[in-house]
């Protein structure tokens, strides 16, 4: 019994150890998995930004009104707003996403669909969020893998693939945890900036209205449920 009891103490003493040494172990660091992520959104950013830097507008008043909007979000929040790349297009769709390397990419349907600059504000701190919380690397990771994406960056893949990635971050959906937490998120960005999120609620509402005078909405398709989110985003404000 004596010998059964002290065997159970050494093999509970070895998984302790065993845990706590797994513990202090910084695995990312270990295999620089972290850095190599890092290398590879870089270079995924050039890549499709360069696909797409022809259209963008750098100058303007759609320019420096996206641009002081985002610069005082990031103020409000600790974000260095000169990693943001803000681009702007030409489009009369009513779209914005980001992609690989903080490239902020904002239609002017969507800068004329909105009635106001906190509603504005909204969808701009919800792209922020997605960059700051890391969901693009994650969504291109997650549907395209780490072996695809690193034949981009090499040239392997070939041009197809460069659009079928643009394609996938421009009008395809995350998931809904990633969609919640980008929203939750940015009604945290609108609250310590002295901007009431109910702006991105109404914005959201009249999404899921499809309301006609918006225009051809990216968004929605890309947004779903966009009547639910306005609620609980409402209920966030609280």
């Amino acid at each position: 019994m004596k010998k059964s009891i002290l065997q159970l103490l050494i093999l509970l003493m070895f998984a302790a150890g065993v845990y706590l040494l797994v513990s202090r172990v910084n695995w990312m660091k270990l295999f620089r998995i972290e850095k190599m992520t890092e290398a590879l959104e870089k270079k995924l950013g050039d890549i499709v930004w360069s696909d797409m830097e022809e259209q963008s507008i750098e100058e303007g008043k759609d320019f420096d009104r996206v641009s002081s909007l985002v610069a005082a979000l990031c103020k409000a929040n600790g974000i260095d707003s000169k990693k943001i790349k803000i681009h702007i297009i030409a489009d009369a769709e009513v779209n914005a996403f980001a992609l690989p390397d903080r490239h902020m990419v904002v239609h002017t349907g969507l800068v004329n669909s909105v009635k106001t600059n906190d509603e504005l504000s909204g969808v701009l701190a919800h792209e922020i969020a997605h960059m700051e919380l890391s969901h693009v690397m994650k969504k291109l990771l997650k549907q395209m893998g780490y072996t695809l994406l690193i034949s981009i960056t090499t040239g392997e893949a070939g041009g197809d693939a460069i659009k079928e990635l643009l394609g996938m971050l421009s009008s395809t959906a995350y998931d809904c945890k990633l969609e919640k937490d980008a929203d939750v998120k940015a009604v945290e960005y609108l609250k310590k900036t002295g901007i009431s999120p109910n702006g991105f609620a109404d914005f959201l509402y009249r999404l899921g209205e499809k309301d006609g005078s918006l225009g051809s909405l990216s968004w929605i398709s890309t947004h779903p449920d966009s009547k639910e989110r306005a609620r609980y985003i409402r209920g966030e404000v609280n």
